[in-house]
């Protein structure tokens, strides 16, 4: 990766790592400094019951420049502790890569290759590519499949795969998209993909290699049906109550008073 003319910010959310966070913040460090480009790595604990936050906490004395440990109150959801970590990342790049390492952080190199191979401005990884090894059960293939195709015929997203845990955005797409989000939740990255498609951002796919490092996964059938209703929810704000268009419309309005000031 010396290819990269800038910095790479790392956004990690955890929940309850306390097994294998330090593992995982070692290993992206490592993967990091191999890769030869400037990094900083942002962690996220959010409301672990556990003690993920001191055994993170712990290793930032270690990486004092490079390495941040935050912690929420309490648990409000992937979304909202992403949207938290990103107040703290200076990178012209943003990685998100979860704290499970079910995805190594050795597979982001394929992502900025497509990223500059298609001059993208976001690069998802996606266990439906063609080119992705994977290992999880046939219920949540069967799962990823109806959700693909519901977002499909709601939303006609270039993508196939929106919840995969690996994604790379321009630093510009992250200022731009972040502050319309409001999902806390698991269709959080659906939220995030929706908004910087309708914006006119291009989004390509990455082929990843997926190893659950948990016999039992995390997704139950509430998060499943919280999803669904999220995905709906987003839908209405998009196309009924054309919510994320009335933000363009403000910001222009905010930014035309602005500029009318400085020139007074």
């Amino acid at each position: 990766m010396k290819n990269i003319r800038g910095k790479v910010s790392i956004v990690m959310p955890a929940y309850n790592e306390a097994d294998r966070i330090v593992a995982s913040i070692e290993e992206t460090i490592k993967t990091f400094n191999d890769f030869g480009c400037s990094w900083e790595l942002v962690v996220i604990d959010d409301g672990s019951a556990d003690n993920t936050y001191e055994l993170a906490e712990a290793l930032s004395g270690k990486y004092p420049e490079q390495l941040i440990v935050k912690k929420n109150p309490f648990n409000l959801g992937k979304g909202r502790a992403i949207k938290k970590a990103l107040h703290y990342v200076t990178g012209d790049y943003v990685v998100f890569l979860d704290a499970d390492m079910d995805l190594h952080p050795i597979q982001i190199q394929t992502l900025f290759d497509i990223m500059f191979l298609d001059k993208a401005d976001i690069v998802i990884g996606s266990k439906m590519h063609p080119n992705s090894i994977v290992n999880y059960p046939l219920e949540r293939r069967i799962i990823s499949m109806v959700y693909y195709l519901l977002i499909r015929i709601l939303f006609n997203l270039p993508c196939h795969d929106t919840q995969t845990g690996l994604k790379l955005f321009r630093a510009e797409v992250i200022r731009d998209v972040f502050p319309r989000i409001l999902v806390r939740k698991f269709a959080f990255d659906l939220e995030v993909l929706v908004n910087a498609h309708h914006l006119g951002y291009r989004i390509a796919e990455a082929p990843i290699i997926l190893r659950p490092q948990r016999r039992f996964g995390r997704i139950g059938s509430r998060a499943v049906i919280t999803t669904f209703w999220d995905t709906l929810v987003v839908f209405y704000r998009m196309r009924v109550l054309k919510y994320y268009d009335r933000i363009d419309y403000h910001r222009r309005k905010n930014l035309a008073k602005e500029f009318r000031r400085m020139r007074q």
